[in-house]
């Protein structure tokens, strides 16, 4: 409603023409009637710049497109409404790069740096000077005058304001032109013509440049390490005067650095000047102002460079009178004092070695590098100073007194016995004998200072490849609105840029500005806003608004790219889903005011916080937005071979790990940091703070990697940027230098340490920590959820190999690209595997010396002695029978395997290691036995056996404490069939395997809310629900289907409540990790309405179709679990509406409503159906003569391909054949699975008696594991029918993988087309599915029998050898080989009754004309029929057999005349493929030619005048209810190799038959 539209179209072809990528949408406001309108480019587009009323645009190949108004152009000047996009023809030959556009002005970069700049120019912003208009985009040179001859520039970016702009050079400065204090440049004459240097930011390296209208912003990379640390000068570069001074005073020493330099100017309202101390030359290498401060004393690093403070702090500072409380008091306890207890004291103190521990800084405030210093001197004179006054400390730190000291003794260094006391007194100005013996004893504590968790200057080997993470936002220019950031909004213009620093530490990416306000986007995907918020366009309604808040966003929407217009923000996020979704937050825009003043906001609505845009999932994947003016505009992509949303995905899942990460580093590390040194558990602190240095590098490192992901969406989105796969070993060093880091911890019982003091600051209830660590477990110890958090990382790793594969398969296999993506995949799996195994070595070492007893000698081992356990809390021997002996490769050493421990016994002997393994086996020999006296058995066998049945409870592993296992065992695991009992009531009944549950289990699980039992019965895997099985729950729901990982994954059923509760419900269809996800069908059975469709996270979302009980179809988009979007609705009258939905049966926006004689309504719809609707629009009578054909074929296009149906159900039967994908995998490992499976369901069966198989069911089985098709070579009419007759067999029993298939299909079909399916409109799909079945089973099939050729294929004919033909069962004639020939006899059957039922439905009115004329022309005899019909006499049968004897046929005969030919008909009813109907209809014509023929007695040939009159009359005598149903049948499913052929021809002429059945009735 609020759109304006450009479209043009080009003749490119090719995959950019079908608007796949970088297509461009546009809009005005938030209202729900807001829909946004699509701009068709010729190419795809690569940025947009928008101004007041006009946009740029930078599409595929360089070119630049220019839309709105252009009051500049000449030949185009003062148009009211925007023109058509045009091509800025000035720039061809030039190939741009980047583009930018102000408020009446616009800019452009083109590859080889240079910059071309057009439009309103009365300020100098287009830097061209004697113009005030630049009609057409003219070359601006940007030349550096301080060389000579001057050189150009090379550009990188362009910003533009109202009356300045901005460019980023390749050297990462920032040039600036036009007029105003936005410009950033020490100057008060305007306008500027030529691109000036912004000297303040000379020598910082600039990322990103953004101006609003009377303001700017840069975004900053912060100091490097050893530019941070570099001692800045002693004396102005200008004056040559000391920037500070020291005055030695009696008792105190006064540092003043009150400087000033005339060129630190800044420029107030009023006119007048103030000067900024410690101003240095314009070239110098700026300190950076969030360079820290240490905050308290006890964490400060003396050995920090100074940092020159704020000015207004600094002042602030300058009117304290006295750095003392009480000067006297001070004197007289410093006589009290002398030298020599001072010297005396300070030798006692005892500093750690500087390699023990690095003394590092917190990261609060970052840009601090880890400092190592082994002097005691500056630690005890920061302490002095700290108890003197806050006045010395602040000073002491920024001049850093080591620096000063060194200066005037080099080398001096170490201990404070170096230093000249004297001396040192003299040049210090501090007494040291009037310090207290407590603050002495204090200093010479060891210190240990906090680890930063935010590693300075990011991972080195990582270099220039990741984006810089450790930023500052810069800001100049106007400031009333508070757009500045600095806290105020004084009526001022700062001419230099100053720095925002609570931004600092908060990791900017991405700055952006609005006319009169600020946004700043983190890597923890946060948004920051500050400025004007007059129509609420900073996302929140907190004050004050001259400081960077966070905008108010839901929890767990990440924010990824922003936008600043006029008086709104537009945000691009990542929501529950993938696909990203658009937030707005501002002015609403209304159609009848968007040519009003900008700044007129009265009568205005707008956001109170961000809104989220509801058309947001109907643009594809958005890949950044722009706004300007009062317009938005967001780039999208469509996903259609699955890559975009693949990359979608790859760089939302690290946005999500890296903003999990930063809650574990704020939440729980921090606080363990300061737990652990209040504790004193200095080895724990030494190895916890080892694992934070690691953790901040991995913390970092992603989120340095998500921020370059989120850039390669906004511009390239290719797989050649991704550096994961360029440079995988960052990743992979990174990953394991933290694992080991963690499993030193583990190892050290770290985590058993932490979980006191944890408990004690996380509370009893830790669920923070549950829900950071993702745990669902109850009761879970503190310790085992602090080891699941901080193993957490590795999870990812495989996820990094799930996401690179999933890319892989958008690309050809021979494909450069997927053979990186699936190298990287590889590497990434095999280093989670590699790190799983470090884990499990780490918790079996931590376990063995937790449960070690310090002591391992035991001797005097007799014959007859009693074996006692081996050490506490182990297993004694009188659990033996569960106990495994093995040797070990040891000279005299033996492996004692128990279910909880294994340890390694080591004797001195060989005599002592032959006592100790017979003793050993005798007690488990006795254990076994239950005969309980030494030695029985030990001479009947050497050693116990491997496998056995024993009885144990466990007290030690945590998923089975205090379980009681009993059943089989090897090798000391439980393995075999085997029970579990918990003392909470859990039973598992099954099979283990090395002490999991794995294979066919029955598991119990009593729930304490309902006093009833959930069970499951099916497959196990490693220990969890995997593969088939049922579940029943103790609420009544039933689900069958797939598990994974204790979760339903896969397709399956779910069946909720009884037909008389309240909320009787079926689903089927597949699920991802216990959510219903992908293709399924719902039937409510409450509401009477079922449900086929595509879901995501339980909710319908995507495409489907839902149809009642009541007659209705709908079939459309869904959105969030309703109807939104565009669809089709149908009522039983057959009046339809197609148009815009909001909520379900709700109509909301364009529409037609077409009733049921064809008039139609065409315009804006609102109002529920059924409910009364409102119609703002016009109506329409169409001709007469104007068919409705094309909108009946329309239907069905907008519901579910059948491809993408029932995907999990294939997907599985592959699997069960051994290949990860379709037809990807060995035929030989697929008939050994097949064999497998085969053979293990017959052992199931055989082991139940109640599942017993029949003997020819045996036998069947066993003929189905082996292959058909023995001999590779071409497949002859033998091989054929083998094949087909195994398919047969193999499609008759569900242990078949194909046979599980069949009955899975035929379920999900039943399921869909049955009850509340039973809708004639959904005839189509239903024949469109069965099409798809074929196609996907015969793929299936050629898998199996490669040789098979391929869809109508032909089958080589038999050898021309008489020999061969007289011992060959084959026919002569050639087979046509097809999926419906080959499949259609086993599937069509068992899908027959829904299908017919369908067809009935659709054919049911022509049907009762057909059979009312049946009927009535079925009254007279046959005589009279033939003749009515115009049957030639000679073809009138004579004599018709009854009862064996010929009677003649006389005027009165009914029902005798071609008797057999009527009977042979009517078994058309009783078959099922078309195949099968058609040689019904073909035996049917041979028996009418026999009694013809029998007749004249003689040879004869049909015409079709004569057969047709004929073949009508048996079709009447046959009496065919549903012949319709028959007819349509048959023509749908139909071979389509016999169309054409004999069969073909007959058809045709049922078909005829029928048709002028109905037509009889009317003559």
């Amino acid at each position: 409603r609020f759109m304006k539209k450009w479209t043009w179209s080009g003749d490119r072809s090719g995959e950019d023409s079908s608007g796949e990528r970088g297509s461009l949408h546009t809009w005005k406001g938030y209202s729900c009637s807001v829909t946004p309108e699509r701009v068709l480019l010729s190419r795809p587009v690569l940025q947009a710049a928008l101004g007041t009323r006009h946009g740029v645009l930078l599409v595929e190949g360089g070119q630049v497109y220019s839309f709105g108004e252009f009051p500049w152009k000449q030949s185009q000047v003062s148009e009211v409404g925007p023109l058509k996009p045009v091509l800025e023809s000035a720039l061809s030959g030039q190939r741009v790069v980047a583009v930018a556009a102000g408020s009446f002005h616009s800019g452009a970069v083109t590859e080889d740096g240079g910059v071309h700049m057009w439009g309103e120019n009365s300020f100098g912003q287009c830097g061209l000077s004697s113009l005030t208009v630049v009609p057409n985009p003219t070359p601006v040179a940007v030349l550096d005058p301080d060389t000579s001859p001057p050189h150009t520039i090379r550009v990188l970016e362009l910003a533009c304001g109202e009356q300045h702009s901005l460019a980023l050079s390749a050297q990462h400065e920032v040039w600036a032109w036009g007029s105003g204090c936005q410009l950033g440049l020490v100057t008060t004459i305007f306008p500027i013509w030529k691109p000036q240097k912004v000297e303040h930011l000379a020598g910082r390296h600039v990322l990103q440049v953004a101006c609003g209208a009377f303001h700017s912003l840069a975004l900053v990379r912060c100091l490097p390490p050893q530019e941070a640390r570099r001692p800045l000068p002693d004396k102005c570069g200008q004056c040559n005067q000391l920037l500070y001074t020291m005055t030695d005073k009696e008792d105190h020493v006064i540092i003043s650095d009150s400087h000033y330099c005339p060129l630190g100017v800044e420029l107030l309202a009023d006119g007048e000047a103030r000067l900024e101390p410690g101003r240095s030359p314009p070239l110098r290498l700026q300190s950076s102002p969030s360079e820290p401060l240490s905050s308290h004393t006890s964490a400060s690093a003396p050995g920090l460079q100074p940092s020159i403070t704020d000015h207004t702090d600094y002042e602030r500072r300058r009117t304290v009178s006295s750095p003392y409380p009480d000067d006297q008091a001070v004197k007289e306890y410093l006589k009290k004092l002398s030298d020599t207890s001072l010297v005396e004291e300070t030798a006692k103190t005892t500093i750690p070695p500087a390699d023990s521990l690095d003394l590092l800084t917190s990261d609060l405030l970052p840009g601090v590098m880890p400092v190592t210093t082994s002097s005691a001197l500056n630690s005890l004179v920061s302490s002095c100073a700290s108890a003197v006054a806050e006045r010395v400390v602040s000073t002491c730190e920024a001049l850093s007194l080591k620096k000063r000291i060194n200066c005037y003794y080099p080398g001096v260094g170490g201990s404070i016995e170096n230093v000249p006391f004297k001396k040192f007194k003299k040049h210090i100005g501090l007494s040291l004998s009037a310090v207290s013996p407590r603050l002495l004893r204090r200093a010479s504590r060891p210190r240990v200072q906090a680890v930063p968790l935010t590693p300075v200057g990011g991972l080195p080997e990582a270099g220039e490849l990741l984006p810089s993470l450790q930023t500052e936002v810069w800001s100049w220019g106007r400031g009333e609105e508070g757009q500045l950031g600095h806290g105020d909004n004084l009526p001022r213009s700062v001419l230099q840029p100053l720095c925002i620093k609570c931004l600092s530490s908060k990791e900017v990416v991405l700055v952006a500005a609005g006319a009169h306000h600020s946004l700043a986007l983190t890597t923890q995907s946060q948004v920051f806003s500050w400025g004007s918020n007059s129509s609420g366009q900073l996302g929140h309604m907190a004050c004050p608004t001259t400081i960077p808040r966070l905008a108010k966003l839901s929890e767990g929407i990440r924010v990824w790219d922003v936008g600043a217009g006029a008086q709104h923000t537009l945000l691009l996020a990542d929501g529950d889903c993938y696909q990203p979704i658009l937030y707005y937050s501002g002015q609403q825009v209304r159609e009848a005011a968007q040519d009003a003043p900008q700044d007129q906001t009265e009568g205005y609505s707008y956001t109170q916080q961000p809104v989220l845009l509801p058309f947001c999932m109907n643009l594809g994947y958005v890949s950044g937005v722009f706004a300007g003016g009062q317009s938005c505009v967001a780039l999208a992509d469509r996903n259609v071979t699955g890559f975009i949303a693949s990359l979608h995905e790859l760089a939302a899942a690290e946005r999500k790990f890296y903003c999990k990460l930063s809650s574990v580093k704020n939440h729980i590390l921090r606080p363990l940091l300061d737990l652990v040194q209040t504790c004193n558990f200095w080895l724990t602190m030494l190895l916890l703070q080892s694992l934070a240095r690691c953790y901040s590098r991995l913390c970092h490192l992603t989120g340095q990697h998500s921020a370059s992901l989120t850039a390669n969406l906004r511009r390239r989105r290719d797989v050649k940027s991704l550096v994961m796969l360029e440079h995988a070993s960052i990743f992979l060093d990174t990953y394991n230098e933290y694992c080991c880091s963690v499993g030193n911890f583990l190892v050290m019982g770290g985590f058993q340490a932490l979980a006191k003091p944890s408990l004690e600051f996380f509370g009893k209830c830790p669920e923070l920590l549950q829900r950071l660590a993702e745990s669902s477990e109850e009761n879970i110890p503190l310790s085992d959820l602090l080891v699941a958090l901080f193993y957490l990382p590795m999870r990812h790793l495989h996820e990094y190999g799930r996401l690179l594969l999933k890319l892989g398969t958008c690309f050809e296999v021979n494909s450069v690209d997927y053979q990186k993506l699936q190298d990287g995949c590889s590497k990434f799996e095999a280093l989670a595997l590699h790190l799983k195994r470090r884990r499990k070595e780490a918790e079996y070492t931590y376990h063995f010396w937790k449960s070690f007893p310090g002591k391992m000698t035991v001797s005097g081992l007799g014959k007859n002695q009693n074996v006692h356990p081996l050490g506490s809390p182990g297993p004694s021997l009188g659990n033996a029978a569960s106990t495994e002996l093995c040797f070990v490769p040891s000279r005299y050493g033996l492996k004692v395997i128990s279910p909880e421990e294994t340890f390694t016994l080591l004797a001195c002997s060989s005599m002592e290691k032959a006592k100790w393994l017979r003793s050993i086996n005798q007690a488990v020999d006795q254990a076994m036995s239950g005969a309980g006296q030494s030695g029985s058995g030990a001479g009947q066998r050497a050693e116990p056996p491997i496998s056995r049945t024993a009885c144990y409870t466990f007290y030690k592993d945590s998923r089975l404490k205090e379980a009681t296992y009993e059943g089989r065992w090897l090798a000391g695991k439980p393995n075999g069939r085997g029970t579990v009992k918990w003392l909470d009531g859990r039973i598992y009944t099954g099979t283990f395997k090395n002490g999991l549950e794995d294979g066919f289990g029955d598991y119990v699980m009593p729930s304490k809310t309902l006093n009833l039992n959930d069970h499951y019965q099916g497959h196990w895997k490693e220990g969890k629900m995997h593969g088939i099985g049922t579940y029943k729950y103790a609420t009544g729901e039933l689900y069958e289907g797939s598990f994974q990982d204790n979760m339903r994954h896969g397709h399956g059923m779910l069946r909720s409540g009884t037909l008389n509760s309240s909320s009787p419900s079926v689903f089927i269809g597949q699920w991802v990790h216990d959510k219903k996800t992908g293709y399924g069908v719902f039937d409510d059975i409450t509401r009477g309405e079922k449900y086929m469709g595509m879901w995501q996270d339980d909710q319908r979302q995507g495409t489907g179709i839902i149809v009642t009980q009541f007659g209705l179809y709908y079939e459309g988009a869904f959105n969030n679990n309703k109807m939104q979007g565009t669809g089709v609705l149908l009522s039983e009258d057959n009046t339809t509406y197609e148009g815009e939905f909001s909520e379900d049966w709700t109509l909301n926006g364009k529409g037609v409503l077409t009733m049921a004689n064809g008039d139609y309504f065409e315009g804006t719809f609102t109002g529920e159906w059924g409910s009364g609707l409102k119609v703002t629009g016009s109506f329409f009578k169409p001709n007469l003569y104007d068919s409705d054909g094309d909108k009946a074929r329309a239907l069905g296009r907008l519901a579910v391909r059948p491809e993408e149906k029932w995907r999990a159900v294939f997907e599985e039967c592959w699997m069960r054949l051994g290949c990860e994908a379709p037809g990807q995998g060995e035929n030989q490992r697929a008939w050994e699975n097949i064999a497998v499976a085969l053979t293990t369901s017959r052992r199931q069966h055989r082991d139940c008696p109640e599942m017993n198989l029949s003997q020819s069911h045996n036998r069947t089985l066993e003929s189905l594991e082996f292959n058909p098709q023995q001999h590779v070579g071409p497949v002859t009419m033998e091989k054929y029918d083998r094949i087909r007759h195994y398919l047969i067999k193999a499609c008759d029993t569900p242990l078949h993988p194909l046979g599980r298939l069949m009955e899975t299909l035929v379920a999900v079909y039943r399921m869909t087309y049955v009850g509340v399916g039973a809708n004639r409109r959904l005839l189509l799909q239903a024949v469109n599915e069965i099409m798809s079945y074929l196609a996907r089973i015969f793929q299936l099939v050629r898998f199996l029998f490669p040789d098979l050729p391929e869809e109508g294929g032909v089958i080589p004919e038999p050898s021309s050898d008489p020999q061969d033909k007289k011992d060959s069962n084959c026919a002569d004639t050639q087979r046509v080989v097809s999926s419906s020939s080959l499949l259609l006899p086993v599937l069509l059957p068992l899908l027959y009754p829904p299908l017919f039922t369908l067809y009935a439905l659709e054919k049911e009115r022509e049907d009762d004309v057909y059979w009312e004329c049946v009927l009535r022309l079925n009254k007279q005899p046959d005589m009279a029929l033939l003749a009515f019909l115009g049957v030639q006499h000679k073809f009138w049968p004579v004599s018709v057999p009854v009862l064996g004897e010929r009677t003649e046929v006389v005027s009165s005969t009914k029902d005798a005349c071609f008797a057999s030919a009527t009977e042979t008909l009517q078994q058309i009813s009783t078959t099922f493929t078309p195949s099968d109907k058609l040689q019904v209809i073909q035996l049917t014509f041979e028996e009418i030619t026999k009694e013809v023929v029998s007749s004249l007695e003689d040879s004869f040939l049909w015409s079709m005048d004569d057969l047709f009159p004929v073949f009508l009359y048996v079709v009447l005598r046959a009496r065919i209810r549903n012949l319709g149903s028959e007819v349509s049948l048959i023509e749908d499913l139909m071979d389509p190799c016999v169309q054409h052929g004999e069969h073909g021809i007959m058809f045709t002429t049922l078909k005829a038959c029928y048709y002028q059945i109905q037509h009889e009735k009317t003559t």
